[in-house]
């Protein structure tokens, strides 16, 4: 095996080819963003509310705990900017490169989806009596039943937004993704027991979860639409979950013993070194070409 030491990928020295080899890429993330804008936009189903029902949506209207400017801060700029952090330390600007346009991806199909499910289901939030009756003054129709509200047209449509909640796939998608590739990064599954690792990729989980746990305390959602939301923005991930159980299943049942420790350049013993990512293919060919070989 030959030992090949990544050079430096810098944005001056490889910005331009990686920007035309992923300009579709970054096309397709543009259209996603303006489909996104558009479902906000549109008017919500408005799914039948009758009186009866009302017993359980009169929890109180007030403000968020995390307001939703703060969630792409969360889920995308904190990541990017871990990302820009590493690229300084390892001057690897395709690790940089794809794991920006790999989070913006991962956020912004998830908020399509999100999105279109909530305009299409229509199901109204926990406080959508005080939405629909800012003044507390219920009325409905004598026929059906069903609630005649008077309150801002804004507010009542926001009302119809409950499931699946965006707070939480939002995180769970950007923060899922930093967590993933955090693992990668600190090698959390070297099988050296290196525990601190795992109370590291840990940390995007839960912060996920406790911006996810917010919405259901400010009565902005049920607990169903906060799980679903989490289910979706976590979804992309779970090949990646199944692939690792598969691997240690396999390892455990041929009886692979753990690999020596070794002190990798730049780490202490018992330290955390950062991996680079996998060279590119093509470059690696071509440097091989040049050179007359065959490139490993």
């Amino acid at each position: 095996m030959v030992d090949i030491q990544l050079s430096c990928y810098t944005i001056k020295s490889h910005g331009a080819k990686i920007a035309r080899l992923h300009m579709y890429d970054w096309i397709i993330l543009v259209l996603l963003a303006v489909i996104d804008g558009l479902l906000n936009i549109i008017k919500p189903f408005h799914r039948f509310v009758g009186k009866d029902m009302m017993t359980d949506l009169r929890y109180p209207l007030q403000g968020n705990t995390v307001p939703f400017c703060p969630v792409p801060l969360i889920g995308i700029v904190l990541p990017c900017v871990i990302f820009g952090g590493i690229y300084f330390k390892k001057k690897n600007f395709y690790d940089l490169h794809h794991g920006i346009l790999g989070i913006l991806y991962s956020v912004l199909i998830t908020a399509v989806i999100t999105d279109a499910i909530k305009d299409g289901v229509g199901r109204p939030r926990p406080d959508f009596f005080w939405r629909c009756f800012l003044d507390g003054k219920d009325l409905y129709d004598n026929v059906t039943t069903g609630v005649l509200c008077h309150g801002e047209k804004s507010v009542i449509k926001e009302g119809h937004k409950s499931f699946p909640s965006g707070h939480a796939s939002w995180s769970f998608a950007g923060l899922g993704f930093l967590m993933w590739y955090l693992t990668g990064k600190i090698a959390v599954f070297d099988r050296k027991g290196h525990i601190a690792k795992l109370c590291i990729i840990v940390l995007p989980l839960l912060t996920a979860a406790l911006v996810a746990v917010s919405r259901v305390d400010d009565y902005w959602h049920h607990w169903q639409d906060v799980f679903a939301g989490a289910i979706i923005g976590l979804w992309p991930y779970a090949y990646n979950t199944l692939q690792l159980a598969e691997a240690g299943i396999a390892a455990n049942s041929f009886g692979v013993r753990p690999t020596e420790e070794t002190v990798e350049e730049g780490q202490g013993e018992g330290g955390i070194a950062l991996r680079d990512a996998v060279r590119p293919m093509e470059e690696t060919v071509e440097e091989g070409r040049g050179r007359g070989g065959v490139a490993l």
